[in-house]
Parts: C-alpha cells; sequence; structure tokens
C-alpha cells in the first residue's frame, strides 16, 4: 500500500489596525472582558456597520504581495451560522468576489529549493468573540475580539507532509509581518491555523482517497505540525482497519487535544450552502482604483523568501544562516546596513546570529530594537578580521556595546582584549618555541601529511605562551618565514 499525503491551510491573520473592521471600538489584547464593545459589534438591532479603510488596504497590500490577481469590484456577503461568540448571528465576510485569488508563494524544500504553493483566495471578514472555558459548570463569553479585522488565506492542496504545511504558515507568518500589516503573535490569537488533509492511497492497483479532515484554530507551529502528522497516521490506520469505497465521503472537523496530542471529531463539516451566502445589504460594494493598486505593488517590500534567496547568492551564506536573517525584518534590515557600513558579510552574519540574537532572546525583543548600532557591529566585524582581536572576544564586546552605547574599540582596550602584534616581540618567543620544538620543525620542512599538523601544533605553542594575547595572523606569518 503507498499513500500521497495532500494537505492545505486556511490561515486567519488578524489585522494590527487601532479600531474593528465595521466600528470605532478599539483593538487589544488582555483587556477586561467585553470592554471593548459597542450595539455594531454586539449585533444590536438597527445598529449598522461603518467600513474601516485602513483594514481594507492592509487586506490589498497582503493580497498583491501573495501574488493575486486582485479583484476590481468586490463586495460583502453575510455568512449565517450560530455560536455564543457569535452575536449578529451572521459574520460579515466576502465570499463571491474575494480581494484576491489564483496568487502563489515560495516555500524552502530542500536545502536551495522553493517549491510553489497556491494561493486560491484571500478575503476580509470580521472575527468573532471568544468563549472562556473555566473549568466549572458553565461557560463565559468575551466578545471584546468580535469585529476585529481578519485576512483569510486559502491555499491549494499543495502541500505534501506536516514539514511544509509547517514551512507555508511559517512564511505567511514572515510575509504578513514584513508588510507591517499584523503583529501575527499566536499566542494572542492573532494568527490562526486551520489545515485540510487527506490521503490518496494506491492499493492492489486501485486509488482511493480518504474523507478530507479539517482541524481547526491552531496557534503554534509545533501544534499544526503534529496534529497534521497525527491525523495523517490515524487516516491510514482508519484505512487499513475499515478500507473504503473509492468515494470520498463527508468531510469532517476535528480539533487538537495538546495533552492528549490527538485529534478529535467535533462535527461534520459544512459546505458553502450551509452557511446560506447572500449579499450584505448594509454595505456598500467596494471599487480597487488600477492607479492605486499600481503605488501599492511598486511600494511593497523584497519579501522574505526572496531576500534569503539573494543573500545566499549575493554574500555567500547558506540558506539556513540566510533563513535565520531574514525571519524578522528588523533583523534583515540591521544585517544589511551593517554591510553598508564596510563589515563583512559572513562576519557580520556571525555576531548577529551567534551574539545579537541571544541577547535579543534574553532580554525579550527582536535584534533591531537593542540599543547597538549598525556601524559599531561593522567596525566590529572589521577588528576580528584585521586581527586585532580574536572571534570569542565578541560575546564580551557586544554586550557591553548595548549596555555602555560605547564604541567596541573602546571597550577592547578598557578589557584589555586587543591582541599583540609587535613583530620583534613575537619573533623572540617564535624562535624560542622553534628551538624547544626541533622534532615539530623537522615535520613541517618534510612537507607530507604531518606537516599540517605540526604547524598548528607551533602556532598554538606559541599562543600558549602568549596567553592567547598574540594576533594569530602576525604569528602565522613569522613561522611561515622562520621555517621556509
Amino acid at each position: 500500500m503507498e499513500y500521497k499525503v495532500v494537505a492545505g491551510l486556511e490561515v486567519h491573520v488578524q489585522l494590527c489596525t487601532k479600531s474593528k473592521l465595521f466600528c470605532g471600538c478599539g483593538v487589544g489584547f488582555g483587556e477586561a472582558p467585553n470592554s471593548r464593545v459597542c450595539p455594531v459589534c454586539l449585533g444590536m438591532p438597527g445598529a449598522l456597520p461603518v467600513m474601516n479603510k485602513e483594514a481594507f488596504e492592509y487586506a490589498v497590500v497582503t493580497a498583491v504581495a501573495l501574488n493575486c490577481e486582485t479583484a476590481e469590484l468586490t463586495k460583502w456577503d453575510r455568512k449565517s451560522y450560530y455560536y455564543p461568540d457569535l452575536p449578529k448571528n451572521y459574520q460579515i465576510s466576502q465570499y463571491e468576489a474575494p480581494l484576491g485569488s489564483n496568487g502563489f508563494i515560495e516555500i524552502a524544500a530542500e536545502p536551495g529549493q522553493r517549491k510553489k504553493i497556491s494561493i486560491t483566495r484571500v478575503h476580509l471578514e470580521e472575527d468573532a468573540g471568544k468563549n472562556l472555558h473555566t473549568g466549572e459548570d458553565f461557560s463565559q463569553v468575551d466578545l471584546n475580539r468580535a469585529g476585529t479585522p481578519l485576512v483569510e488565506i486559502v491555499t491549494g492542496p499543495d502541500m505534501n507532509s506536516s514539514a511544509e504545511v509547517r514551512e507555508t504558515a511559517v512564511q505567511l507568518q514572515r510575509i504578513v509581518r514584513y508588510l507591517g500589516v499584523s503583529n501575527a503573535d499566536m499566542q494572542k490569537g492573532q494568527m490562526r491555523f486551520e489545515p485540510n488533509i487527506n490521503l490518496v492511497i494506491t492499493k492492489d492497483g486501485s486509488e482511493y482517497k480518504t474523507p478530507i479532515v479539517e482541524i481547526k484554530n491552531l496557534n503554534s507551529f509545533r501544534a499544526l505540525e503534529r496534529s497534521v502528522d497525527y491525523e495523517i497516521q490515524r487516516q491510514l490506520e482508519e484505512f487499513a482497519g475499515n478500507g473504503r469505497t473509492k468515494e470520498a465521503g463527508n468531510k469532517t472537523t476535528r480539533g487538537w487535544d495538546e495533552e492528549r496530542q490527538a485529534t478529535f471529531v467535533q462535527r461534520e463539516k459544512e459546505e458553502a450552502n450551509d452557511y446560506r451566502y447572500f449579499p450584505e445589504p448594509d454595505l456598500l460594494p467596494v471599487e480597487l482604483n488600477r492607479e492605486w493598486l499600481k503605488e501599492i505593488r511598486e511600494g511593497l517590500c523584497e519579501l522574505p523568501i526572496q531576500k534569503q534567496s539573494r543573500y545566499v547568492k549575493e554574500y555567500g551564506l547558506s540558506d539556513n544562516e540566510a533563513g535565520v536573517l531574514t525571519a524578522e525584518r528588523s533583523t534583515a534590515e540591521f544585517f544589511e546596513q551593517a554591510i553598508s557600513y564596510g563589515g563583512d558579510a559572513k562576519r557580520v552574519c556571525n555576531l548577529l546570529t551567534q551574539v545579537g540574537l541571544k541577547m535579543a532572546n534574553e532580554t525579550g525583543c527582536r535584534l533591531g530594537e537593542l540599543d547597538m548600532k549598525a556601524r559599531s557591529v561593522a567596525a566590529l566585524a572589521k577588528m576580528i578580521d584585521s586581527g586585532e582581536i580574536n572571534a570569542g572576544a565578541a560575546s564580551v564586546i557586544m554586550p557591553e556595546m548595548v549596555k555602555s552605547g560605547k564604541e567596541p574599540q573602546i571597550i577592547a582596550e578598557e578589557l584589555d582584549l586587543i591582541l599583540e602584534s609587535d613583530v620583534r616581540e613575537l619573533e623572540a618567543i617564535v624562535e624560542q618555541v622553534l628551538s624547544e620544538n626541533p622534532k615539530a620543525v623537522e615535520d613541517v620542512k618534510k612537507g607530507d601529511k604531518k606537516s599540517k599538523k605540526a604547524k598548528s601544533f607551533l602556532l598554538g605553542q606559541v599562543i600558549q605562551q602568549t596567553k592567547g594575547r598574540a594576533n594569530p595572523k602576525v604569528i602565522s606569518q613569522i613561522l611561515a618565514r622562520k621555517l621556509s
């Protein structure tokens, strides 16, 4: 029996506008329950919605960045369903005429390889509230989130593993953050994932399809990947135990139990006709101006996957190094600024990924928010490359740069980290090491397999004699001259 995983993603992204989509209530997190509500988002009779222009603009920017065809005319629809956290009993969304369609993004597949994932649609809608389950014999409803602007991104069924599903989600998070349309903080519910998974199974020359399962409201990459892996295995075991007809059967919706690390049935999946879509009578259709769309396209920043590929080609970084640098726009911009001040790309990359990001994580901020100048990091990189200090000194100097605001040269002098480069003094030490290690000198002069090892030994002896204070480049030059 052989099988192929077929997976797509529905992603809900909360836009970082100041107010809700159809009313003036503020958008926030952690406020007192039901403190940011009004007659519009509470669904009171007679309350009329008014569209948030900034939310619409953010949604268009997202659609353009995802290479979508943008609709010249789009309208609003009512999507009817009843849940306690949806006070109107319908959601204002876009069904027949979404903002964007037929787009794509690229994700990293194999190292250095890219795979296209199609984007079926991008549309704007309002969020529901939040049910609070306290463990008592009742639940509560907080409607602060009701009416918050959401962009829903729906991909095609182009992913064939949980790793690809995760990578697609990662890239989408990076893109909306780069664009500045969302903070996409999953812990605050600002980005939620709903993968759709089924299997195409080939057995005894016949092809079978398992029913599509949608897993609802996942708010971490870990949960996303693990739930997809679990569902793949569950569907395989169910097929092996029961067998299937060639008909795929009804779609089902499942939840994810983090404690059990398993999915569980919630309900059969609704189809479009179950939602009874019809045009929203209280909002006018929106016509997009072509000149405005042109301005948006021309104003887009370089997106993370393109920037990552450019770093590999232009700076000779590994795909992993480039991926770390481009994960946050502020980190990538800081890196490029340091390069513009003359820092070697590889050296600056090492400083930022090995020291800078560690400091940012420890202080709970982004690298660009550290009190550190790109010019100073470039200067530090130059000091290491010139041999003025050793690479290990950076882990001492960079934190002090953030703490004191001093330049790396001053810090290195104050902490006595400048390497000794006095040729006469070092020549005397080199001659002493050579006279004390005639066997190593002989091995070097033979030029055989032992030669390289002997050279390293002699270099180490000189560094040991100078207690690590000597410039390795100067020592190497003196050794080469003395041994030739």
